[in-house]
């Protein structure tokens, strides 16, 4: 055991970790090793930082992710306090070539991509926001959720492009790109970016902005953790009043007419400040789709005639109406399935037709119907809306999307179920879903999408990079290679160049 080496031999031995890791590379080979690098890195940190064990209560806290089947029990959790603790972090796990994970709000649902067995590091304490009036912008914590940054701008009268439902981690949903309520008005998340404060794999702490390293400011505007950890993003805000909307869930009985109202809504609004994101839910215990219309505008009222075919429909739950914005982040039905396994499974789609609608049913029943006996929760088909202008609010290219001309929206599937003995079924049942949705859409006549980029944050494991990042691929890999020629990044989970 560790404890039983003489402190003078202490050090010798953590200084040999690098030869020792390399000569016993396999990780099933010896699990003492991470405990060593636990340790190491618990000498190395200061007071603002801890280190947390099995069996103790941040350590719990630490792990802890929207969908459990995103949990890994790791030997150890390290909360990060301070940018230099972070860069000490990573020199010692490139040294050791110990697999880590990092984590902000641990909403992904593919396994292993903020999560590992090995070294688990909890950005919980990057948590302080910061508004400047002169300058516009606000500084946000990489330890966040969009629920405490919409909170502590809303006295300002002021909000940034974040999540649209509760519960999201600001770290992930900015590095994959980010749709937003606003993305009509604004674009991505990630146009609204100004800077990033970045520690290095190197161990190294610096500022990317677009003078800075253009190279490096293109890459980490949807290019997830490939080049360090992000702990601070800078970013534009904009006027923020009351906003209209909310939720409203409908039966089976009436869906003819939600989707009538969603393919007029999707054909003729074009105010950028409107927004939809429909859903059908099969719900085996009702053994029926209940539909979810989630309404946005961004002022207290919208204008007559944008939603009222959505409202004139009868509703077994309705909750639309004049709030702030965290009200309405607030009174999202995200977090009904926490806890249970979940995965996603995205894909881009130019819009939605009577054609495409009438498969989603069936696609919704059929599957909802073969999997209600393996523990299913819900199996959700959600189409999000926006006007064709949304990759044109920033002039400069990006990682995600890779192209700026061609108009798709992202769409996303996802399934929720209890055991992990069905894991296989609901991550191969997604695949064979969403290929039969995108096949029949091309044949349709959306040949684009033989072309379009799918959304880092909703792609399903194993979803080729090229996938995701089209030409931009070769580009990011030469600026991968740049930034961590040791790849001290890719013992990181994730989407990997």
């Amino acid at each position: 055991m560790l404890s039983c080496l003489h402190p003078l031999y202490l050090p010798l031995f953590l200084s040999a970790l690098p030869r020792l890791w390399a000569e016993n590379s396999s990780p099933s080979q010896s699990a003492f090793f991470p405990d060593a690098v636990c340790f190491r890195i618990s000498q190395v940190i200061s007071a603002a930082s801890a280190v947390y064990h099995p069996g103790e209560e941040l350590y719990e806290k630490g792990l802890h992710h929207y969908a459990s089947s995103s949990t890994q029990r790791s030997r150890c959790v390290v909360e990060a306090g301070t940018v230099k603790d972070v860069g000490a972090i990573l020199v010692i796990l490139g040294e050791t070539r110990t697999p880590f994970a990092v984590k902000g709000g641990g909403h992904t649902t593919n396994p292993g991509f903020s999560s590992t067995p090995y070294v688990h590091i909890s950005m919980y304490r990057f948590s302080e926001i910061k508004y400047d009036d002169v300058s516009k912008t606000a500084e946000i914590g990489a330890g966040l959720i969009w629920d405490d940054v919409y909170a502590a701008l809303e006295p300002f009268g002021v909000n940034v492009l974040g999540s649209r439902v509760t519960g999201i981690g600001v770290a992930g949903f900015i590095l994959g790109g980010g749709y937003s309520w606003k993305t009509n008005q604004y674009g991505l998340a990630v146009d609204n970016v100004v800077a990033y404060d970045l520690v290095q794999p190197n161990g190294n702490t610096i500022t990317v902005t677009n003078s800075s390293d253009p190279e490096l400011f293109f890459g980490l505007k949807g290019g997830m953790n490939n080049f360090g950890v992000v702990t601070k993003f800078t970013m534009r805000t904009h006027p923020q009043t009351q906003v209209w909307g909310g939720s409203i869930y409908n039966m089976e009985s009436v869906l003819p007419d939600i989707e009538a109202a969603t393919v007029a809504f999707q054909e003729s609004v074009t105010d950028p400040k409107a927004a939809v994101i429909m859903t059908y839910n099969y719900v085996p215990s009702a053994q029926q789709i209940i539909t979810t219309q989630m309404l946005f505008y961004d002022a207290p009222e919208p204008p007559a005639g944008i939603f009222d075919a959505f409202l004139a429909i009868p509703s077994v739950l309705f909750d639309v109406k004049t709030r702030s914005f965290l009200s309405l982040i607030h009174a999202t039905p995200s977090n009904s399935t926490m806890g249970a396994r979940a995965v996603y499974q995205g894909f881009p789609i130019i819009s939605l037709t009577p054609c495409i609608s009438a498969i989603l049913v069936n696609e919704s029943k059929f599957w909802g119907k073969a999997l209600a006996d393996k523990t299913e929760v819900s199996l959700s088909y959600d189409i999000e809306m926006f006007v064709p202008s949304i990759y044109s609010h920033n002039p400069d290219k990006t990682a995600f999307p890779p192209s700026r001309n061609l108009f798709f929206q992202p769409f996303n599937m996802a399934y929720t179920w209890n055991s992990s003995k069905f894991d296989a079924d609901f991550h191969e049942t997604a695949i064979i879903s969403s290929e039969h949705i995108v096949k029949a859409a091309i044949a349709e006549g959306q040949t684009q999408l033989a072309r379009a980029p799918n959304y880092p944050n909703y792609a399903i494991a194993g979803t080729p990079l090229q996938d995701m990042y089209g030409d931009n691929l070769p580009v990011l890999r030469r600026l991968k290679a740049r930034i961590d020629p040791l790849d001290v990044m890719g013992l990181a989970g994730g989407w990997k160049f």
